[in-house]
């Protein structure tokens, strides 16, 4: 009776400290929305104060009085829309590549490939700095894109579920004469859509959080992504916390409904990269 009861309380606690963690980490999204909704005094009130006593939209409407907040979310959807459909076609053929094709060097090829997860991207910003203002594109959307169309994690993941799917496809197609592109296209490319899906969910996420790169790239406001702009509102003595916040609640939106959508095929695309090295 004990062996039977057991699971199920096994059960109960895993359930009741997930729901723990769950709840403690939507406290800062509680505490965005709240202050969105406060006045200026109540935002800075020490003990603080969890609900506003008179609810107001009025820091909403501010949002845009202090920034240029419409270009600024055009400016992040062109940057995480380009950034992700040039991941998935750069990454998805480099992971194509690594799995079904066999070409000299290609393990060696693939772990300097791996080697660049281990240096921390902040390295690479000058160098990238650098090529944009050669490149005179400084201010620009193609400097916020360009950067982040290629991701060595993105071409480990594709390579991953690639490497996951039966060899029979390959070699079936090859003796009906398709060509290595073709197989990629038409047969490799459909069965990786929740692989895909993944990538795409990750990189639109990661994009659209971008902070250091759009900062240094773009000066100009009317360049800026979100991130970038919802920074600027800092002041350097008071900051006006409702209506940052206000900005930040509208910036979050648009990610969790997207996530919200798509969290099944995220998950389901990362479990299955682990299937097959």
């Amino acid at each position: 009776m004990r062996d039977r009861a057991r699971p199920g309380t096994d059960r109960l606690v895993t359930y009741m400290v997930l729901t723990l963690g769950a709840l403690l980490a939507t406290v800062p999204f509680a505490w965005e929305v709240s202050t969105a909704f406060k006045s200026l005094g109540e935002s800075i009130h020490v003990p603080p104060v969890w609900l506003p006593a008179h609810p107001s939209w009025h820091s909403f409407t501010m949002v845009f009085d202090n920034a240029p907040f419409g270009r600024q979310f055009a400016n992040t959807v062109v940057m995480s829309l380009g950034r992700t459909i040039g991941q998935l076609l750069l990454c998805s053929l480099a992971g194509y590549a690594f799995a079904r094709l066999t070409f000299p060097g290609r393990r060696v090829l693939f772990g300097l490939f791996l080697s660049i997860l281990m240096v921390p991207s902040q390295l690479f910003i000058i160098p990238q700095y650098r090529i944009m203002q050669e490149l005179g594109w400084l201010n620009s959307i193609q400097a916020l894109v360009l950067p982040g169309v290629f991701s060595a994690f993105g071409t480990f993941l594709l390579r991953q579920y690639f490497l996951s799917l039966p060899d029979e496809l390959g070699e079936a197609a090859e003796l009906d004469g398709c060509s290595p592109l073709h197989t990629y296209w038409h047969i490799y490319l459909p069965l990786a859509r929740p692989g895909l899906i993944a990538l795409g969910v990750l990189t639109l996420l990661w994009s659209w959080n971008d902070l250091l790169w759009p900062l240094i790239v773009n000066t100009d406001p009317q360049q800026m992504t979100l991130s970038a702009g919802l920074a600027s509102l800092k002041g350097q003595y008071l900051t006006n916390y409702p209506v940052l916040m206000a900005g930040a609640v509208m910036a979050t939106l648009p990610m969790i409904v997207v996530f919200a959508v798509l969290q099944r095929h995220v998950v389901e695309g990362v479990a299955s990269t682990g299937t097959k090295g």
